[in-house]
């Protein structure tokens, strides 16, 4: 009795089903924390480096804004292309024997382009669990990169370009004129973000990863 009860009170609560259309269109709301992934240089043991203690980089927040184009393949799986605008701040303290610091600030604004697929679950009422992954490849439109406590001119050189690995989860809720997704995403860079150009900065380091996590609330 219970069971067709709450099956009886699924299908009442069910709206309009945005799935079986082919091709459907919204926009996207991204909040993110970000940093880097510290690789030491092999001259970070020798002795012209002795007073460099430790690099440490730190988690920064950051948003995000985008359009979303969602094509259907079958009932449970989509294609989802997302390019957005994403707002970024990178940092990495220097720590010295001396117990002096020094902090570098990357801020940085990209375009980046999404490329995911969505496998979803069964629809539950106005709900939907899914999961999602990819790969997004990204262009910096703007950059700026400050030497907190020091000259800028030794600024760290970043590169204007990356690509990274994505994957989540995320549910979909069904309203009666939209659709909206609730999603967290992780995001791992693998291109090396570490410039060419030489500096006091740069010589610790032999590699710099991104990595991001991020809460996504889409509306189709």
């Amino acid at each position: 009795m219970f069971t067709a009860e709450g099956q009886s009170f699924f299908k009442k609560r069910k709206n309009v089903n945005y799935d079986e259309k082919l091709i459907t269109y919204g926009f996207s709301i991204g909040i993110h924390t970000s940093a880097y992934q510290v690789q030491y240089s092999d001259q970070f043991v020798t002795d012209q480096l002795d007073t460099v203690h430790s690099v440490m980089a730190e988690f920064s927040p950051g948003f995000s804004l985008g359009f979303l184009v969602n094509y259907r393949f079958n009932e449970f799986l989509d294609l989802r292309l997302m390019p957005k605008a994403g707002f970024y701040e990178h940092r990495l303290q220097y720590n010295y024997t001396d117990e002096s610091v020094k902090s570098q600030l990357v801020e940085t604004t990209m375009v980046e382009f999404p490329i995911l697929l969505k496998y979803k679950s069964m629809r539950r009422g106005d709900t939907r669990m899914y999961m999602v992954g990819g790969v997004t490849p990204s262009f910096e439109a703007s950059g700026k990169n400050d030497t907190i406590g020091g000259n800028n001119d030794l600024a760290i050189d970043i590169k204007p370009r990356n690509l990274t690995l994505e994957a989540g989860i995320g549910f979909d809720f069904y309203f009666p004129l939209f659709k909206l997704s609730q999603e967290i995403r992780f995001q791992h860079g693998i291109v090396d973000m570490l410039g060419a150009d030489p500096g006091p900065f740069r010589e610790p380091l032999k590699r710099l990863n991104t990595n991001t996590i991020s809460v996504y609330f889409i509306f189709q």
